[in-house]
Protein backbone atom coordinates (compact mmCIF):
# COMPACT_ATOMS: atom_id res chain seq x y z
CA UNK A 1 0.00 0.00 0.00
CA UNK A 2 3.12 2.32 0.15
CA UNK A 3 3.15 3.23 -3.20
CA UNK A 4 -0.70 3.58 -3.47
CA UNK A 5 -0.44 6.02 -0.25
CA UNK A 6 2.16 8.16 -2.42
CA UNK A 7 0.04 8.19 -5.28
CA UNK A 8 -2.90 9.81 -3.08
CA UNK A 9 -1.14 12.19 -1.92
CA UNK A 10 0.75 13.07 -5.33
CA UNK A 11 -2.83 13.40 -6.33
CA UNK A 12 -4.26 15.38 -3.48
CA UNK A 13 -0.88 18.40 -4.38
CA UNK A 14 -1.89 18.10 -8.57
CA UNK A 15 -5.44 18.16 -7.96
CA UNK A 16 -5.53 21.38 -5.52
CA UNK A 17 -2.69 23.51 -7.09
CA UNK A 18 -3.75 22.99 -10.87
CA UNK A 19 -7.65 22.62 -11.03
CA UNK A 20 -8.75 24.01 -7.39
CA UNK A 21 -6.46 26.68 -5.65
CA UNK A 22 -6.26 28.38 -8.29
CA UNK A 23 -9.97 29.56 -8.23
CA UNK A 24 -10.71 32.85 -6.98
CA UNK A 25 -14.66 31.86 -7.00
CA UNK A 26 -17.57 33.70 -5.94
CA UNK A 27 -20.83 31.77 -5.58
CA UNK A 28 -22.72 29.31 -7.46
CA UNK A 29 -26.54 29.78 -8.79
CA UNK A 30 -28.97 27.03 -9.28
CA UNK A 31 -30.91 28.87 -11.81
CA UNK A 32 -31.77 26.96 -14.80
CA UNK A 33 -29.59 27.24 -17.54
CA UNK A 34 -31.93 26.16 -20.74
CA UNK A 35 -35.54 25.78 -20.80
CA UNK A 36 -35.05 22.74 -23.13
CA UNK A 37 -36.06 19.65 -21.75
CA UNK A 38 -35.66 17.01 -24.21
CA UNK A 39 -34.28 13.56 -22.82
CA UNK A 40 -31.49 11.62 -24.13
CA UNK A 41 -31.45 8.60 -25.51
CA UNK A 42 -29.38 5.97 -22.74
CA UNK A 43 -26.59 4.05 -23.97
CA UNK A 44 -26.45 0.60 -23.25
CA UNK A 45 -24.96 -0.20 -19.96
CA UNK A 46 -21.36 -1.13 -19.17
CA UNK A 47 -22.65 -4.59 -17.83
CA UNK A 48 -22.65 -5.74 -21.83
CA UNK A 49 -19.09 -6.32 -22.14
CA UNK A 50 -18.49 -6.75 -18.08
CA UNK A 51 -20.38 -9.82 -16.41
CA UNK A 52 -20.02 -10.32 -12.39
CA UNK A 53 -18.25 -13.48 -13.22
CA UNK A 54 -15.64 -11.60 -14.61
CA UNK A 55 -15.00 -8.84 -12.46
CA UNK A 56 -15.14 -10.84 -9.61
CA UNK A 57 -12.29 -12.74 -11.36
CA UNK A 58 -10.62 -9.43 -12.03
CA UNK A 59 -10.52 -8.88 -8.46
CA UNK A 60 -10.80 -12.37 -6.38
CA UNK A 61 -9.29 -10.35 -2.82
CA UNK A 62 -11.93 -6.89 -3.49
CA UNK A 63 -13.37 -6.00 -0.13
CA UNK A 64 -17.46 -6.98 -0.53
CA UNK A 65 -17.60 -2.97 -0.57
CA UNK A 66 -16.47 -2.49 -3.99
CA UNK A 67 -19.22 -4.86 -5.37
CA UNK A 68 -20.06 -5.66 -8.78
CA UNK A 69 -23.93 -4.46 -8.52
CA UNK A 70 -22.05 -1.50 -6.81
CA UNK A 71 -19.71 -0.75 -9.91
CA UNK A 72 -22.62 -0.62 -12.28
CA UNK A 73 -25.19 0.95 -10.55
CA UNK A 74 -22.37 3.80 -10.37
CA UNK A 75 -21.89 4.01 -13.56
CA UNK A 76 -25.76 3.99 -15.00
CA UNK A 77 -26.32 6.79 -12.67
CA UNK A 78 -23.34 8.94 -13.50
CA UNK A 79 -23.61 8.37 -17.35
CA UNK A 80 -27.05 10.26 -16.52
CA UNK A 81 -25.04 13.40 -16.26
CA UNK A 82 -23.72 15.43 -18.58
CA UNK A 83 -21.30 18.51 -17.95
CA UNK A 84 -20.46 22.08 -19.72
CA UNK A 85 -17.43 23.46 -18.31
CA UNK A 86 -16.79 26.96 -19.58
CA UNK A 87 -13.58 29.16 -18.65
CA UNK A 88 -12.42 32.86 -18.70
CA UNK A 89 -9.16 34.38 -18.17
CA UNK A 90 -8.11 30.76 -17.07
CA UNK A 91 -9.53 31.00 -13.44
CA UNK A 92 -12.71 32.56 -13.72
CA UNK A 93 -15.63 29.08 -13.84
CA UNK A 94 -19.16 28.42 -15.00
CA UNK A 95 -20.54 25.21 -14.50
CA UNK A 96 -23.71 23.68 -16.24
CA UNK A 97 -25.08 20.35 -15.63
CA UNK A 98 -27.52 18.44 -17.28
CA UNK A 99 -29.51 15.62 -15.86
CA UNK A 100 -29.89 13.49 -19.06
CA UNK A 101 -33.16 11.46 -18.04
CA UNK A 102 -35.17 15.08 -18.24
CA UNK A 103 -33.13 17.26 -20.56
CA UNK A 104 -32.93 19.81 -17.47
CA UNK A 105 -29.87 22.15 -17.65
CA UNK A 106 -28.84 23.73 -14.39
CA UNK A 107 -25.85 26.21 -13.59
CA UNK A 108 -24.74 24.84 -10.52
CA UNK A 109 -21.60 27.51 -10.71
CA UNK A 110 -20.76 30.65 -11.69
CA UNK A 111 -18.02 32.67 -10.11
CA UNK A 112 -18.78 36.04 -9.29
CA UNK A 113 -16.57 37.66 -11.92
CA UNK A 114 -18.31 36.16 -14.98
CA UNK A 115 -20.45 38.54 -16.31
CA UNK A 116 -17.90 41.15 -15.99
CA UNK A 117 -16.87 43.07 -18.98
CA UNK A 118 -13.21 42.05 -18.70
CA UNK A 119 -13.83 38.30 -18.01
CA UNK A 120 -16.06 38.49 -21.31
CA UNK A 121 -13.59 39.77 -22.98
CA UNK A 122 -10.96 36.81 -22.06
CA UNK A 123 -12.63 33.51 -23.27
CA UNK A 124 -10.92 30.73 -22.87
CA UNK A 125 -12.11 27.04 -22.97
CA UNK A 126 -15.45 25.29 -23.22
CA UNK A 127 -16.01 21.43 -22.97
CA UNK A 128 -18.38 19.04 -22.84
CA UNK A 129 -18.24 16.02 -19.75
CA UNK A 130 -20.51 13.27 -20.87
CA UNK A 131 -20.27 10.83 -18.37
CA UNK A 132 -22.40 8.21 -19.73
CA UNK A 133 -19.39 8.23 -22.36
CA UNK A 134 -17.25 6.00 -19.50
CA UNK A 135 -16.15 2.90 -21.57
CA UNK A 136 -18.59 3.19 -24.22
CA UNK A 137 -17.62 5.63 -26.35
CA UNK A 138 -15.37 4.11 -29.26
CA UNK A 139 -15.85 0.57 -30.79
CA UNK A 140 -15.34 -2.49 -28.65
CA UNK A 141 -11.91 -3.13 -28.56
CA UNK A 142 -11.05 0.79 -26.84
CA UNK A 143 -13.48 0.26 -24.59
CA UNK A 144 -12.20 -2.44 -23.21
CA UNK A 145 -8.43 -0.93 -23.62
CA UNK A 146 -10.43 2.25 -21.51
CA UNK A 147 -11.82 -0.20 -18.83
CA UNK A 148 -8.61 -2.51 -18.49
CA UNK A 149 -6.56 1.17 -18.00
CA UNK A 150 -9.49 2.29 -15.57
CA UNK A 151 -9.01 -0.76 -13.23
CA UNK A 152 -5.49 -0.76 -13.59
CA UNK A 153 -5.28 2.30 -11.69
CA UNK A 154 -7.71 1.99 -9.44
CA UNK A 155 -6.24 -1.52 -8.43
CA UNK A 156 -3.23 0.49 -7.74
CA UNK A 157 -4.82 2.85 -5.52
CA UNK A 158 -5.98 0.04 -3.43
CA UNK A 159 -3.78 -2.62 -3.80
CA UNK A 160 -3.06 -4.85 -0.52
CA UNK A 161 -0.88 -7.62 -1.86
CA UNK A 162 1.87 -9.15 -3.21
CA UNK A 163 3.94 -7.42 -5.79
CA UNK A 164 3.25 -9.55 -9.42
CA UNK A 165 0.46 -11.01 -8.86
CA UNK A 166 -2.19 -8.01 -9.64
CA UNK A 167 -4.89 -9.90 -7.73
CA UNK A 168 -5.00 -7.40 -4.89
CA UNK A 169 -7.02 -4.63 -6.50
CA UNK A 170 -9.91 -2.88 -4.65
CA UNK A 171 -9.02 -3.75 -0.85
CA UNK A 172 -8.77 -0.65 0.35
CA UNK A 173 -11.51 1.87 1.01
CA UNK A 174 -9.52 4.64 2.27
CA UNK A 175 -5.63 4.97 2.97
CA UNK A 176 -4.22 3.90 5.38
CA UNK A 177 -3.23 6.68 7.93
CA UNK A 178 -6.53 8.54 8.69
CA UNK A 179 -5.58 11.15 11.20
CA UNK A 180 -4.34 13.78 8.90
CA UNK A 181 -7.44 16.25 7.68
CA UNK A 182 -6.29 16.71 4.16
CA UNK A 183 -7.61 20.66 4.34
CA UNK A 184 -6.44 23.76 2.57
CA UNK A 185 -8.12 26.86 1.52
CA UNK A 186 -10.39 27.03 -1.02
CA UNK A 187 -12.79 29.89 -1.82
CA UNK A 188 -15.39 27.76 -3.60
CA UNK A 189 -14.74 24.05 -2.03
CA UNK A 190 -13.81 25.39 1.97
CA UNK A 191 -13.79 22.91 4.65
CA UNK A 192 -16.23 22.34 7.01
CA UNK A 193 -15.26 22.30 10.33
CA UNK A 194 -14.33 19.11 12.55
CA UNK A 195 -14.20 17.10 8.63
CA UNK A 196 -11.50 15.47 7.51
CA UNK A 197 -10.79 14.94 3.56
CA UNK A 198 -8.33 12.34 3.31
CA UNK A 199 -7.88 9.47 0.26
CA UNK A 200 -10.94 7.43 -0.18
CA UNK A 201 -12.67 5.22 -2.59
CA UNK A 202 -10.78 3.56 -5.82
CA UNK A 203 -8.83 6.66 -6.61
CA UNK A 204 -8.55 8.14 -3.00
CA UNK A 205 -9.98 11.09 -3.63
CA UNK A 206 -8.45 13.35 -1.27
CA UNK A 207 -8.90 17.36 0.26
CA UNK A 208 -11.77 19.42 0.70
CA UNK A 209 -11.34 21.14 -3.04
CA UNK A 210 -11.64 18.03 -4.87
CA UNK A 211 -14.27 16.80 -2.67
CA UNK A 212 -16.46 20.00 -3.38
CA UNK A 213 -15.59 19.45 -6.93
CA UNK A 214 -16.37 16.19 -7.07
CA UNK A 215 -20.10 16.95 -5.12
CA UNK A 216 -20.66 19.69 -7.58
CA UNK A 217 -20.23 17.06 -11.07
CA UNK A 218 -21.93 14.04 -9.16
CA UNK A 219 -24.49 15.79 -7.18
CA UNK A 220 -25.51 18.95 -8.45
CA UNK A 221 -24.35 20.17 -5.07
CA UNK A 222 -20.90 21.09 -3.54
CA UNK A 223 -22.36 20.75 0.14
CA UNK A 224 -23.40 16.87 -0.42
CA UNK A 225 -19.29 15.53 -0.24
CA UNK A 226 -18.11 18.57 1.57
CA UNK A 227 -20.26 18.30 4.54
CA UNK A 228 -20.64 14.66 4.33
CA UNK A 229 -17.18 13.39 3.24
CA UNK A 230 -17.35 10.04 4.79
CA UNK A 231 -20.14 9.17 2.02
CA UNK A 232 -17.50 8.47 -0.22
CA UNK A 233 -16.46 5.02 2.54
CA UNK A 234 -20.05 4.25 3.56
CA UNK A 235 -21.59 4.23 0.35
CA UNK A 236 -19.93 2.11 -2.33
CA UNK A 237 -21.89 3.68 -5.50
CA UNK A 238 -20.53 7.35 -3.97
CA UNK A 239 -17.15 5.55 -3.78
CA UNK A 240 -17.26 4.18 -7.24
CA UNK A 241 -18.77 7.70 -8.88
CA UNK A 242 -16.07 9.67 -7.53
CA UNK A 243 -13.20 7.22 -9.38
CA UNK A 244 -15.38 7.76 -12.82
CA UNK A 245 -16.05 11.24 -12.10
CA UNK A 246 -11.98 11.97 -11.53
CA UNK A 247 -11.13 9.52 -14.62
CA UNK A 248 -13.97 11.68 -16.82
CA UNK A 249 -12.72 15.07 -15.93
CA UNK A 250 -10.05 17.16 -17.59
CA UNK A 251 -8.23 19.42 -15.10
CA UNK A 252 -6.56 21.38 -17.52
CA UNK A 253 -3.91 22.23 -19.02
CA UNK A 254 -4.05 18.41 -18.52
CA UNK A 255 -6.81 16.35 -20.21
CA UNK A 256 -8.85 13.23 -18.73
CA UNK A 257 -7.85 9.89 -19.34
CA UNK A 258 -10.87 9.70 -20.74
CA UNK A 259 -9.85 11.28 -23.64
CA UNK A 260 -6.69 9.94 -23.91
CA UNK A 261 -7.62 6.30 -24.10
CA UNK A 262 -10.05 7.08 -26.38
CA UNK A 263 -7.37 8.68 -28.79
CA UNK A 264 -9.52 12.15 -28.65
CA UNK A 265 -6.84 13.75 -26.71
CA UNK A 266 -3.68 14.39 -29.16
CA UNK A 267 -0.94 16.48 -27.68
CA UNK A 268 -0.16 20.20 -28.47
CA UNK A 269 3.36 21.17 -29.14
CA UNK A 270 4.54 21.58 -25.90
CA UNK A 271 3.04 17.97 -24.59
CA UNK A 272 4.95 16.80 -27.89
CA UNK A 273 8.58 18.90 -26.37
CA UNK A 274 8.08 17.23 -22.76
CA UNK A 275 7.38 13.88 -24.24
CA UNK A 276 3.74 13.46 -23.53
CA UNK A 277 2.01 10.87 -25.73
CA UNK A 278 -1.13 9.22 -26.04
CA UNK A 279 -1.39 5.62 -24.23
CA UNK A 280 -1.38 4.25 -20.69
CA UNK A 281 1.46 6.12 -19.49
CA UNK A 282 -0.04 9.16 -19.90
CA UNK A 283 -2.87 8.76 -17.88
CA UNK A 284 -0.16 7.71 -15.24
CA UNK A 285 1.01 11.61 -15.48
CA UNK A 286 -2.39 12.88 -15.18
CA UNK A 287 -2.87 10.45 -12.12
CA UNK A 288 0.54 10.97 -10.31
CA UNK A 289 2.94 12.72 -13.28
CA UNK A 290 5.12 14.53 -10.26
CA UNK A 291 5.86 11.25 -8.33
CA UNK A 292 6.42 9.14 -10.91
CA UNK A 293 7.09 9.85 -14.17
CA UNK A 294 10.15 11.67 -16.01
CA UNK A 295 12.29 9.30 -13.88
CA UNK A 296 12.89 6.68 -16.18
CA UNK A 297 11.83 3.09 -16.45
CA UNK A 298 12.80 1.56 -13.07
CA UNK A 299 10.01 3.29 -11.27
CA UNK A 300 8.32 0.97 -9.32
CA UNK A 301 5.13 1.98 -8.44
CA UNK A 302 5.06 3.31 -12.50
CA UNK A 303 5.47 -0.08 -13.37
CA UNK A 304 2.93 -1.94 -10.66
CA UNK A 305 0.22 0.49 -13.12
CA UNK A 306 1.76 -0.93 -15.85
CA UNK A 307 1.28 -4.33 -14.78
CA UNK A 308 -1.84 -4.17 -14.00
CA UNK A 309 -3.02 -2.61 -17.12
CA UNK A 310 -1.23 -5.79 -19.15
CA UNK A 311 -2.79 -8.29 -16.40
CA UNK A 312 -6.44 -6.34 -17.34
CA UNK A 313 -5.98 -6.28 -20.85
CA UNK A 314 -5.25 -10.43 -21.22
CA UNK A 315 -8.05 -10.74 -19.09
CA UNK A 316 -10.69 -9.07 -21.38
CA UNK A 317 -9.18 -10.53 -23.98
CA UNK A 318 -7.62 -7.51 -25.82
CA UNK A 319 -4.31 -6.06 -26.22
CA UNK A 320 -2.29 -3.15 -26.94
CA UNK A 321 0.49 -3.69 -29.05
CA UNK A 322 1.56 0.11 -29.44
CA UNK A 323 0.92 1.09 -25.92
CA UNK A 324 3.23 3.80 -24.97
CA UNK A 325 2.96 2.59 -21.96
CA UNK A 326 5.71 4.05 -20.05
CA UNK A 327 5.96 7.63 -18.62
CA UNK A 328 9.62 7.69 -17.49
CA UNK A 329 10.63 10.19 -19.91
CA UNK A 330 7.39 12.17 -19.80
CA UNK A 331 7.98 15.39 -18.24
CA UNK A 332 4.66 15.60 -15.69
CA UNK A 333 2.66 19.14 -15.41
CA UNK A 334 3.35 22.15 -13.17
CA UNK A 335 1.62 21.92 -9.68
Amino acid sequence: MRSALLSTKSICILLVATALLSFNCGNATSNNASNNSTPEIKKASIASILSEQQFNDLFPMHDKFYSYKAFIKAVDELGQVKLQVSRRSTWIYQFIRTDKTTGKATTIRQDADWNEAWAKAKPDSTYIVDYGNFCTAADAQTNKKELAAFFAEISHETRHGEDGKYNDGLMYIHEYDTTQAYTADNDMYPAVKGKKYYGRGPMQISYNGNYGYASDCIFGDKKVLLNNPELVEKDPVVAFKTAIYFWMTPQPPKPSAHDVMTGKWQPSATDKAKGRTPGFGMTINIINGQIECNKGDNMNSMNDRIGFYQHFLKKLGVSDPNCACSCGNMKPYAP
